[in-house]
Formats: structure tokens, sequence, C-alpha cells
């Protein structure tokens, strides 16, 4: 039989039928979307009593993105950062993580997936020094944190990765010192240093430069501006400098719903915006 006389040929096929066209079409968008979406949210709410500290918030934040979260004070950023890390379970609605539904899965899970935060407020063990905090880190990352001292001293793979985040995140001439006796920054750096130490898909940073002096900011702000391209960064900040030099993407939550969203330009000028927040200064907490 040849090829054009058999009725199962392309050139004999008819056309799908013009909503066959659009379903399939829309399955293909579908499909495109859940592999660029890293971490969304549908419709979350969080109540406290009768106060919605999250309201309704539906939020995309894309593979690769340098995303930026802003608001004025109580305008629920903390909360929806504790949904999104599963310390808090919500009211209604849905975490999804690389189309995963993940609301019920509890913070260590969500971490061991690649969803990692750093805090507001410095988290670190003030006994331990920065080689030794990476070192942790990396081995529980690696599987082999029960033998993580002799892991520091023996294990190439170890000394490697915490010889390479000393050196990108400028700790390698504090690396013997008490996290204790380190300058602010330096703590802030090595926090950040230890988050990326866990592999994550998507980190949390919360507001990295909050009470770090001055003098300290800028090398927060290479640094962060230097983090791998491959991990998406969602970066909650008060500090207008920072997010508009970082985020190429801003959400704005105000009274615990998503206000407006756009490119740092759009939410720089956008007269609501400004009236609600950056109108108000430089406000904390």
């Amino acid at each position: 039989r040849g090829g054009n006389d058999d009725p199962r040929s392309s050139a004999h096929r008819s056309p799908p039928p013009e909503g066959a066209r659009a379903g399939l079409g829309a399955a293909r968008r579908s499909a495109r979307n859940a592999m660029t979406t890293v971490l969304e949210t549908r419709n979350l709410v969080k109540r406290f009593g009768g106060f919605a500290a999250t309201n309704d918030v539906s939020l995309k934040v894309e593979k690769g993105a340098r995303q930026a979260l802003i608001g004025p004070n109580g305008a629920g950023k903390t909360t929806l950062i504790n949904l999104l890390t599963g310390v808090l379970e919500p009211t209604a609605g849905t975490v999804m993580l690389e189309g995963e539904d993940i609301t019920k899965l509890p913070s260590h899970q969500r971490v061991r997936r690649g969803i990692v935060r750093t805090f507001q407020i410095n988290q670190l063990f003030s006994e331990l020094t920065p080689l030794q905090s990476l070192a942790l880190t990396v081995s529980n990352q690696l599987g082999i944190s029960a033998r993580f001292w002799q892991a520091l001293g023996r294990d190439e793979r170890v000394a490697a990765r915490c010889e390479q985040l000393l050196a990108q995140f400028h700790l390698d001439d504090v690396q013997d010192q008490k996290v204790a006796l380190l300058a602010y920054g330096k703590r802030r750096q090595l926090e950040i240093a230890t988050a990326l130490a866990c592999a994550p898909r998507v980190l949390l940073l919360d507001e990295p430069v909050a009470g770090v002096p001055e003098g300290e900011r800028q090398e927060i702000f290479d640094i962060v501006n230097a983090l791998p391209a491959e991990v998406t960064v969602l970066l909650i900040e008060h500090d207008m400098d920072l997010v508009f030099n970082f985020a190429r993407t801003v959400s704005v939550l105000v009274n615990g719903s998503l206000f407006a969203e756009g490119d740092v330009k759009s939410i720089a000028n956008d007269p609501r915006v400004k009236s609600v927040y950056l109108g108000e200064g430089t406000p904390h907490g």
C-alpha cells in the first residue's frame, strides 16, 4: 500500500474540530505554565479569629524569578511567608510547588522539597564558626550529618562546598571565628550562605538587611544580586534601594490582600502603591 493511499496518513486526516483545537491549546499552555511556575498560592486565606491576615491571595513565582514582596506594617507579609514555609496552616486555599499540592506538608518536608527561608531575626548557632555552621548544613544536605565533625576534615565534597560558599559570601577571612563575635552584617551573610547550602529551589529572603548598619549593607546587596540564576528568589524587604535594584517583579500586599503586582518601574510609579506604602517613607516591621 502506498503511503498516500493509506486513509490513516496525515494527508487524509481531518483537522480536529475547533473546540478540540482550543482544548489542546489550553492544555499546552497549562503545561507550559506548570513548568515555569515554581511556587504558587491559590485563594490562600489565613484567619485568626475574625481577622483575615491573609485574604484570598493568589500569587505566582516563576522559575528563576527575582521577585520582591512589599507592603506596609501589618500587610500580612510574615503570615504569607509562614504559610508558604509550613509554619502556619491556611484556613483555606492551596500552596503549590512545581505543580504539586504541598499545603499539608510540614516545614521540614518543604525544606527537603526545596523551599528554604532566611529569617528577619538572625537564627544562627552563636558558638559555632562559619566553617562549622556550613559544614553541618552541607553534611546534612549530603545525608551524612551524623558524621559531620568527621566529614568536615575528611569528606572532600563537604570541604569543597564549604570553601566555595565561604568565598562566595565573603566569609573566608572570618571562617574560624565564633558567630557570636562576628559583625552583624557578616552574620546575615552567613545566614544566606547557610540557606544556599540547603540547595534551595526557592529561596525566601526575609529582610536580609534588617538591623544591618548602613556601612555593611552594600556587601549584602552585592551578595544578594550575585545569587545563582537557577535559584528562584522571593525577597521580603522594606529597603527600597535593595528591592528596586534586585527585583524584576514586585508584589504589594495591603491588609492581607494582593494589592498590586508588576515590574519595578510600574510599581514605583503606581499612585495607589505610593499612597499606601511608598509615600509613607521607610516603614519598619
